[in-house]
C-alpha cells in the first residue's frame, strides 16, 4: 500500500508570498510523491487580499497531489485554521507548515525522513536546538521564545528545545487524542505539551528559522506573551490536579 502524507498549510493575508511558496515547495513534493500519496490543504483564514485567488491560481491538484483549498469567511487565528484543515485529512500521516517559508519547504523532507526512521509520535522543526539556527529574527522574539521554552521544559520534565514551531509532522492518531483549546498562536505549543504530558515520542530535527520575506508576521506579541501565561498555569493545574 502506498505511504500518505497530508499537508496543512494555514494562510492569512498572504498574497505577496504565494509564489515563492509554490516555487519552493512543489520540487519538494514532486519528491515527496515518490513514495506517498500527498493531500495538500491550504485553510485560508478570512484573507482580506487576494490570497484565496492566488491559492486557486498557483495550487491545483496533479498526479500524486491532490489540492483542498479551505476557506474561513472571517479571520479566526491559527489555532482555528489548523482545526479546520485537521478536519478533513485522510492521511494517517500529518505535516503542517508555515505559508511564509520562514523554514525552508526542503525541511519538510528532512523530517519526514526523521519520521519514518525513528517511529516517533511527533518529529519537530527546532530552530533553538544547538545545532539549529535563527537569521535576521528579532531579538525580543528570540528572548520571548527561548524564555517561554525554559518554562514548559521544567513542567514536561524533556529536553525539548523549541516548543513553539509549526513546522511538524504527526502521527495523526496523536493529533486525533489531542483536543486543543487555543486559537490563536499557543495552539502549536498545545499540540506539543499535551502530547509530551502523556509520553509521546518527540524528535527534534535541528533546522534555520529565517525571517520573513514577504508580508507581515500575524502574531501579536502581547496577546501571545498573555496567551503563554495562561496556557503554563493551565499546565500547572493540570499537572496538580486542580
Amino acid at each position: 500500500m502506498q505511504k500518505t502524507l497530508s499537508i496543512i498549510i494555514p494562510c492569512f493575508n498572504e498574497e505577496d508570498g504565494l509564489l515563492n511558496l509554490k516555487e519552493r515547495l512543489y520540487p519538494v513534493l514532486d519528491r515527496i510523491k515518490k513514495d506517498h500519496k500527498i493531500e495538500l490543504i491550504f485553510v485560508d483564514d478570512g484573507s482580506k487580499d487576494k490570497t484565496n485567488l492566488l491559492l486557486h491560481k498557483y495550487f491545483k491538484s496533479k498526479p500524486g497531489i491532490s489540492v483542498k483549498i479551505l476557506k474561513h469567511e472571517v479571520n479566526k487565528n491559527l489555532g482555528a485554521a489548523i482545526r479546520t484543515g485537521l478536519s478533513t485529512v485522510t492521511s494517517q500521516v500529518v505535516a503542517m507548515m508555515d505559508s511564509d517559508c520562514t523554514y525552508d519547504p526542503e525541511g519538510l523532507i528532512l523530517l519526514l525522513d526523521t519520521f519514518e526512521r525513528t517511529n516517533a509520535d511527533i518529529v519537530t522543526a527546532s530552530p533553538y536546538h544547538p545545532k539549529g539556527g535563527v537569521e535576521n529574527v528579532p531579538g525580543y522574539r528570540l528572548f520571548l521564545s527561548k524564555g517561554i521554552s525554559l518554562i514548559y521544559i521544567f513542567l514536561t520534565f524533556r529536553r525539548i528545545y523549541t516548543f513553539t514551531s509549526m513546522f511538524r509532522v504527526y502521527k495523526k492518531e496523536v493529533l486525533a487524542s489531542t483536543k486543543f483549546y487555543s486559537n490563536n498562536f499557543i495552539a502549536v505549543t498545545e499540540l506539543m505539551i499535551y502530547p509530551l504530558l502523556k509520553k509521546a515520542k518527540v524528535v527534534e530535527v535541528p533546522m534555520v528559522l529565517h525571517s520573513r520575506q514577504f508580508g507581515a508576521s500575524k502574531m501579536k506579541v502581547v496577546n501571545t506573551i498573555v496567551s503563554h501565561l495562561k496556557f503554563i498555569f493551565r499546565v500547572i493545574r493540570l499537572k496538580v490536579g486542580i
